[in-house]
């Protein structure tokens, strides 16, 4: 069984650090792009970021340019997202999924992702 499971998250003051983890189980994730989606209550998934299949590329959303850093670690099928300097708007349940098609990165819309991590929440208070 193909999945993705999310670990970390939590409540954090705003101006505080978190760390997302998301391993792959069941195929080797080596050759697919992984991006990270975020949804608030009542609202779409937001693209937060991405990253290509061997890791030399990253891709961000405007809104947390800067302050977020995704990672992977092929040899153990593992994505990281590291979160900064958070946001009371960064409040919401944060997903990573596995690109559909092999070998392609860069996209923004969830309708190109296949398979979902369970998801992890995150909570920035004021």
């Amino acid at each position: 069984q193909v999945q993705l499971v999310e670990s970390g998250g939590g409540l954090v003051q705003a101006g505080g650090s978190l760390r997302l983890s998301c391993v792959g189980f069941g195929r080797n994730f080596n050759s697919y792009a992984i991006g990270w989606f975020r949804q608030a209550p009542g609202k779409d998934h937001e693209f937060v970021g991405g990253i290509s299949w061997r890791g030399k590329r990253t891709y961000y959303s405007e809104s947390v340019k800067g302050r977020f850093s995704i990672s992977r670690d092929n040899a153990r099928n593992t994505m990281s997202l590291q979160m900064n300097s958070l946001k009371p708007e960064d409040t919401a349940g944060y997903y990573c999924a596995s690109e559909r098609r092999s070998l392609i990165s860069g996209s923004h819309s969830s309708q190109e992702y296949e398979y979902w991590g369970q998801g992890a929440q995150v909570t920035v208070s004021s």
